[in-house]
C-alpha cells in the first residue's frame, strides 16, 4: 500500500462560506497522526471528506490507494474505523457491550446479522486486549464514558480496519480514565498488522510518543504538517494559537501552558 491518505488542493464550501481551503496533506504507511485545531477549525469537515461523507468542492482525494470518483465509497468505508461522539449518540443503549463490539464487523448500528464462532472469538479477544472483558454482558447505557470509549474502539477494530480515526476520544474522561485510554491506544500501535491512526484532540498533552506526526489545522487551512517534534514547539504553537504559550516535556509527553505574561 502506498499513501494512506492524499489530499490534493482540497477545498469545501458551504453556500458562500469557504470551510476548507487548499488542503494538501499526505499520510504514509507506518505513520500515526494527531490532528490539532480549535473548535470550528475544520477538523471534522476534513475527516468527513476522508470518509467520503462529504464531497470536496474542488481538489482530489485518495484514501487507501483509491481515488474518489473511481471507488465505491460504501466498500471503502468498511476499511475505515471511526470512533466519535456522534457515533455514541446513535447506538442503542439496551444492547450489550459484546453485541455492540460484534456489530463492528458489519458496520451497523445494532446487531442484526448472523455471527459466527470466529466473530465471537475475535470480539472476546479484542475486549480482553482492551481491558473490558468484564463489561461484555453489561448494557451500553450502564457504562461510564471511559468504558464506552473502550467498547467503541473494540467495535472499530472488529472489521480489521486499515485506518482508525479517533475523534476526541478523551472528551468527558477524568484524568485516570484518560491516561488508561491513552495507554491502550499506544498498545494498539504496537500490534502487528496495526491500522494507521488519526487522533483528533484539543489537548497537546494527549499526544503520546506513538504519534509520529502532527497536523495543525486553523481556519480551514493546514498551518503545519510535520513530524510531531517539529510541531510541538513553543514558538510554533504560540503562532498557531495566536497566543504566547510554553511547551515543556515530562516523561516523553509535551505539556502546554499559557505564557506568564497573559
Amino acid at each position: 500500500m502506498g499513501m494512506i491518505i492524499s489530499l490534493n488542493n482540497v477545498s469545501w464550501r458551504r453556500d458562500t462560506t469557504m470551510i476548507l481551503s487548499g488542503m494538501n496533506w499526505e499520510v504514509a504507511q507506518g505513520q500515526h497522526w494527531c490532528i490539532v485545531g480549535l473548535n470550528g477549525s475544520g477538523k471534522t469537515t476534513m475527516l468527513n471528506i476522508v470518509n467520503g461523507y462529504i464531497w470536496p468542492t474542488s481538489g482530489e482525494v485518495e484514501v487507501l490507494d483509491h481515488k474518489f470518483g473511481e471507488v465505491d465509497l460504501r466498500e471503502l468505508r468498511k476499511r475505515i474505523g471511526w470512533v466519535s461522539t456522534s457515533l455514541q449518540q446513535k447506538l442503542y443503549g439496551h444492547q450489550t457491550a459484546l453485541n455492540i463490539v460484534l456489530s463492528g464487523k458489519f458496520a451497523t448500528i445494532g446487531l442484526y446479522d448472523k455471527t459466527e464462532e470466529q466473530d465471537l472469538k475475535q470480539a472476546e479477544e479484542l475486549m480482553d486486549f482492551l481491558g473490558c472483558s468484564a463489561l461484555a454482558a453489561r448494557t451500553y447505557d450502564t457504562l461510564s464514558q471511559g468504558q464506552r470509549q473502550k467498547i467503541l474502539i473494540a467495535r472499530a477494530l472488529m472489521a480489521n480496519p486499515d485506518l482508525l480515526i479517533l475523534d476526541e476520544p478523551c472528551t468527558g474522561l477524568d484524568i485516570f480514565a484518560r491516561e488508561q485510554l491513552l495507554q491502550m491506544i499506544e498498545r494498539i500501535t504496537e500490534q502487528p498488522g496495526r491500522p494507521t491512526l488519526l487522533y483528533v484532540t484539543h489537548h497537546i498533552e494527549e499526544i503520546t510518543p506513538c504519534f509520529t506526526h502532527t497536523l495543525l489545522v486553523r481556519n480551514g487551512e493546514i498551518y503545519k504538517a510535520d513530524e510531531t517534534t517539529n510541531c510541538l514547539q513553543s514558538d510554533v504553537l504560540s503562532d498557531f494559537f495566536d497566543t504566547p504559550v510554553e511547551v515543556q516535556e515530562h516523561h516523553s509527553r509535551k505539556w502546554l501552558t499559557l505564557a506568564a505574561n497573559i
